[in-house]
């Protein structure tokens, strides 16, 4: 079956503008345009448009999603398996969230004693699950099973005060780190002061701290788009200079 952009868009639940803009960023091309100048959409560009859908649906940049999907390699089968996964993933941290919330209102209504630390295991769940999705096979990889789960559940057994601690390093890493960029210069005073934030931000997480290790997560900051893309998109150019800010202050520069 055939469908126009005013079709297509009607039936994928979203605007006309947005598919043209597909069209214009090369991400969705149409199979044709007719005489009368019209996009004219098949049936492989519908199952294009699910993808690109699912994987927006994910949170995924229309750079990567553009990546991705118009890689040779791209296999639409094994990609749905993934979008499965990915979601089952959501729904299993949702249902930690509202087991919470119901637990929360058992306890409010005096049916149930609940732990302070109890009010918060659905929040961290939610954050180890996403981490384990995003980073999961990367990061054990790289440092082994025991050292990820030893990681998990010092972030499970975290107070609230330590929750908002960490919480608070992590913005001040940022806004530290964007004065320093300012100087132009990873040995100056701020950028070290960045470095030493982003170390006791990491403490937080890790069940022991050495330079090397600190140093190598600094690299995959940079090495890795996913973790460049979240600290560029604070400043342009961040992920490199904390790389080497950090690099510095560890004393593991090349």
């Amino acid at each position: 079956m055939e469908y126009t952009v005013q079709k297509l868009g009607k039936l994928a639940g979203i605007s006309t503008r947005t598919l043209r803009y597909y069209d214009e960023i090369e991400l969705l091309k149409p199979a044709k345009v007719n005489s009368s100048g019209y996009r004219i959409y098949g049936q492989k560009e519908v199952d294009r448009l699910q993808q690109i859908l699912f994987y927006r649906e994910l949170g995924m940049s229309l750079d990567r999603i553009k990546e991705i999907v118009t890689s040779p390699s791209f296999n639409g089968a094994i990609a749905l398996r993934e979008h499965r996964e990915q979601l089952l993933d959501r729904r299993r941290q949702l249902d930690a969230l509202i087991a919470n919330v119901d637990k929360s209102i058992a306890y409010n209504e005096g049916r149930i004693t609940m732990t302070d630390r109890e009010k918060f295991e659905g929040f961290k769940q939610k954050m180890i699950d996403e981490n384990e999705h995003k980073y999961g096979a990367e990061i054990r990889s790289k440092y082994g099973d025991d050292t990820v789960n030893k990681s998990n559940e010092k972030l499970k057994n975290m107070s609230q005060e330590q929750h908002d601690e960490v919480t608070r390093l992590a913005n001040e890493v940022i806004a530290v780190l964007g004065e320093a960029i300012q100087t132009g210069d990873p040995a100056s005073d701020v950028a070290q002061r960045a470095a030493d934030l982003h170390k006791q931000w990491l403490t937080y997480y890790w069940s022991e701290y050495s330079k090397e290790a600190h140093a190598g997560v600094a690299q995959m900051y940079v090495d890795d788009e996913r973790f460049r893309a979240y600290y560029d998109n604070h400043y342009p150019g961040a992920a490199e200079f904390l790389r080497d800010a950090i690099h510095i202050y560890t004393g593991q520069q090349s």
